[in-house]
């Protein structure tokens, strides 16, 4: 601008009619905003250069993320989920501990994996048929990959979000979507809180009343973790309107203790497109403690956490810190974790507690290595095909199907059999990854706009999410 002045003072010097220096001005100024907006679109294009595009651009008021990236991340979700669900089930409620009626022997160990398969606590003295031996459990491209309880509300819950076209289901949307898709008879592949809420629907109960504790006994179980972790991955970037849409379905099965644990997965999948210019290891912790945030202080979701990073910060092996939450939590009772004064069946093994800090051994000692996350998760005991299906679906979406195919060297099956535990999809039930994953980011493009305020340029195929200002 001092430049436009100087010329205008040198054109008064010169004598020039007014009308005549108002033209020259004009063009000068012309001229400069050009030069001004050409420079900025060569910066931002020398920018994008040289950064990976696949990333998620952080600027000072917004992120940008590719969406064909992310499409490629959620087949990734899809793919490493089912790949550590069905490993997990394998040594499912095989370790619960010796405290009650029901005593399983010392808890596995990393010698164990490649070992020969232990009967779980329903088998009556018979190992698993899914693999003889405890080991990783896959399906060849000729295969498909089964539902399981893991992954098929996640699925109904997209399908809802999908079909109904809005960001927030409604309590009609939920339980007409439970009643329609899930077996109304044996074997439906429901338990504990899940049942309770689908026969509570079947009276004419409403979410989210379908999760009271006064209605719902079993509201401090697992059940909201496993139904809920996708809604993360349908807000990029902002964990604050992942919980906005996902209150309604956590509290569908939820209260309380369980219902935080709930929202720390939530949150944690949220972050899982940011920092990709980071190790696993470093994103990965960086996530939990921005997760750990919503867990409130002095509860024992947020001591489980706190205790189980420090374990973990010591350096003591994973086999270790399991077995020291173990005695806290379940033998002594610490921190307000009072389910085994409960007497409930097993001892609580389907409880969100013991699962969850159960789930951060994994979590942290995998340190964002695929193999590793699950191999911990299988071996840790309790309800393992849970934590092993999170973080499988959370880090298969990290390093997406490419990343996945190159931890395990070789490729996978791309179809999904939705009907081996649920009902009335189309396509008799068949889907395919790839369609999964399309559908999930037609979910975000409606979040991005609807929820979040940000912008979808199909053009540059980007979402432009804001951040949320920072108080000061």
């Amino acid at each position: 601008m001092d430049f436009l002045i100087r010329i205008g003072k040198y054109l008064k010097k010169v004598r020039l009619v007014p009308a005549l220096i108002q033209i020259i001005m004009r063009s000068f100024t012309v001229l400069l905003l050009s030069l001004i907006a050409w420079s900025a679109c060569d910066t931002e294009t020398a920018k994008q250069s040289a950064k990976n595009t696949n990333d998620a651009v952080v600027e000072d008021t917004h992120v940008s993320i590719s969406r064909a990236t992310y499409k490629d991340q959620l087949y990734g979700f899809w793919l490493g989920q089912c790949i550590a669900n069905w490993t997990g089930l394998v040594t499912e409620m095989d370790k619960i501990g010796n405290i009650g009626d029901i005593k399983t022997g010392a808890f596995y160990t990393r010698d164990d994996w490649g070992k020969a398969d232990q009967p779980n606590i329903w088998a009556e003295g018979v190992p698993s048929d899914l693999s003889p031996t405890i080991d990783f459990v896959f399906k060849d491209t000729n295969e498909v990959w089964g539902a399981d309880d893991d992954t098929d509300i996640e699925y109904m819950y997209q399908h809802l979000l999908y079909t109904h076209e809005t960001s927030l289901l409604s309590p009609e949307q939920i339980r007409d979507g439970w009643l329609t898709h899930i077996k109304s008879e044996e074997e439906n592949y429901l338990w504990v809180s899940n049942q309770k809420a689908f026969d509570l629907m079947q009276e004419g109960v409403l979410p989210p009343e379908t999760g009271s504790p006064h209605l719902n006994e079993h509201f401090e179980m697992i059940d909201a973790q496993l139904t809920t972790e996708i809604f993360g991955l349908f807000s990029p970037a902002r964990p604050d309107i992942a919980r906005l849409i996902a209150h309604l379905p956590i509290q569908t099965t939820a209260r309380k203790e369980a219902e935080d644990i709930a929202k720390f997965y939530v949150s944690i999948y949220a972050l899982a497109c940011l920092n990709s210019d980071k190790s696993m290891k470093q994103r990965v912790q960086w996530m939990a403690m921005k997760a750990r945030q919503v867990l409130p202080n002095g509860s024992y979701p947020a001591d489980m956490f706190d205790y189980s990073y420090k374990l973990y910060r010591s350096g003591i092996p994973w086999e270790q810190t399991r077995d020291s939450l173990y005695y806290r939590y379940q033998v002594n009772q610490e921190d307000g974790y009072h389910i085994t004064a409960k007497n409930l069946p097993c001892n609580g093994c389907f409880a969100a507690g013991i699962n969850f800090a159960a789930s951060l051994v994994s979590l942290f000692y995998g340190e964002g290595d695929l193999k590793s996350t699950i191999k911990i998760g299988t071996l840790a005991g309790w309800d393992s095909d849970n934590p092993t299906a999170t973080w499988g679906g959370l880090l298969g979406f990290m390093i997406g199907k490419d990343g996945i195919e190159d931890t395990f060297v070789r490729q996978f099956s791309n179809r999904f059999h939705i009907h081996r535990t649920r009902q009335h999809f189309p396509n008799d039930g068949i889907d395919a990854f790839e369609n999964m994953a399309q559908k999930g980011l037609d979910v975000i493009d409606r979040v991005v706009k609807e929820e979040i305020g940000g912008m979808v340029d199909l053009e540059k195929n980007i979402w432009i999410i804001p951040i949320k200002t920072r108080s000061k």
